[in-house]
């Protein structure tokens, strides 16, 4: 006999299929808006005209420390004659769309995919970044993929599905520098595997073991090409106005940016309406308990969380609470882990906590819809869209591309460079 609740679960759960196949429509349909034009997009094209048509190896592009992964991609798309903002963002849906299939499989039968699938699709940093020209979903898919490969060797023994989990996860650092946090996650997670039998694996096993050597000795020697030292030599300015000053500004930053992703609304929209500095603080202090909130889920006695994918978003997190930047979009790359965990966090389902969990749902798919739709309306709209497109930084770029002339009497500044790659690839 079924429960009595059960026909509102089913019903909530068509519900929500319904939504992540409008979701998914939504994001489609994105394809046919404007190029989104970004700082670091432009960047990207930057360098990646640099490298398919030459450029004054001093100039600033040539020393560009983004890694070479995403360009890669444009240089493909552009080589085939489809690099535009269609193409673009239909690639960035196929990345998305393949790495929440690979994080469903590894979780299959620990959590719920409907519940899993809306609350990653439904995130206001997924919907805003997959319209963008930007690494994030690239990186996403060959992190995802790495993952899987290695869920897939811990649970066949197969050696090739070992093999690709480090080629994806080469592909991933050549995406994101912070790709490296895979690394000792998939060398860890072998050895927690094989921790009675590795040294039966060592002797078995030689050439693989000397491959993965030489794979982290490379690593090492080839660390200005990956980009690796580039960034990390990023860490002195920063450092320079002392420890305690770079530690608690990149908290405050990072516990914000936290705080963005687990209530689904920037922290800026929020701000305004409430008095004085107590909506920053406020957003810091959610941000420090989704952190907790983390940390407990990883390390539980309870969870039943891989060790690798624990090992991998400490490293992750680790990585990025030391970054001295702010931007919300940090998190995009592990966002369906951080759902798993909060769908896998050992708590005690009383009735109160039933209630408060189904109101959260309700009010992040709100949240998300909203901003998708939002996303998609202004896409369509070239005035609001040049207005609105990265907080109206690009505003006289996108006027003088879409009219030929700016639309605001203030107008002092164009930047040609910007409009020239909204003419070529737009």
């Amino acid at each position: 006999m079924q429960p009595n609740h059960s026909a509102p679960n089913i019903l909530l759960t068509n519900t929500l299929r319904l939504l992540i196949l409008g979701m998914g429509a939504i994001l489609l349909a994105s394809c046919f808006t404007p190029l989104h034009v970004h700082f670091d997009s432009i960047r990207y094209f930057n360098i990646k005209d640099c490298i398919e048509f030459g450029c004054d190896p001093d100039s600033e592009v040539a020393k560009d420390y983004l890694p070479y992964g995403y360009t890669g991609l444009l240089i493909t798309l552009s080589k085939l004659g489809i690099l535009n903002a269609f193409t673009i963002v239909f690639i960035n849906c196929l990345y998305l769309f393949a790495a929440l299939y690979f994080i469903k499989k590894i979780f299959e039968g620990l959590v719920h995919p409907v519940y899993f699938l809306a609350l990653a699709l439904f995130n206001w940093t997924i919907i805003k970044f997959a319209m963008h020209p930007l690494s994030e979903m690239q990186y996403l898919f060959f992190s995802s993929a790495s993952l899987y490969c290695f869920y897939l060797y811990t649970q066949k023994k197969s050696y090739g599905a070992l093999a690709l989990s480090f080629v994806f996860a080469v592909g991933t650092v050549l995406t994101r520098t912070v790709g490296i946090s895979l690394f000792p996650a998939l060398i860890l997670g072998i050895l927690w595997q094989y921790r009675k039998e590795l040294r039966a694996i060592i002797i078995k096993n030689k050439i693989l073991v000397v491959v993965l050597l030489l794979a982290a000795v490379g690593l090492i020697l080839f660390a200005k090409q990956l980009k690796i030292v580039d960034y990390t030599s990023l860490l002195k300015e920063p450092l320079e106005k002392g420890l305690g000053s770079f530690i608690g500004e990149n908290l405050k930053n990072h516990f914000t940016e936290l705080a963005e992703v687990f209530v689904n609304l920037p922290a800026n929209k929020v701000e305004g309406y409430v008095p004085g500095g107590m909506g920053k603080a406020l957003f810091i202090a959610m941000g420090v308990v989704c952190l907790a909130w983390i940390l407990m889920s990883l390390f539980s006695s309870k969870s039943r969380i891989p060790f690798f994918i624990r090992v991998y978003l400490a490293f992750y997190i680790f990585i990025i609470f030391n970054w001295p930047y702010y931007d919300p979009r940090f998190w995009v790359p592990v966002l369906p882990l951080l759902v798993i965990l909060v769908l896998r966090t050992p708590i005690n389902w009383s009735s109160v906590w039933k209630l408060i969990g189904k109101l959260y749902l309700a009010v992040y798919l709100v949240l998300g819809l909203a901003a998708a739709a939002y996303a998609l309306y202004i896409g369509f709209d070239k005035e609001r869209f040049a207005r609105n497109q990265a907080a109206g930084d690009y505003r006289n770029e996108y006027e003088m591309h879409f009219f030929g002339k700016t639309l605001s009497d203030t107008a002092t500044r164009v930047d040609q460079n910007v409009v020239e790659i909204l003419k070529k690839y737009d």
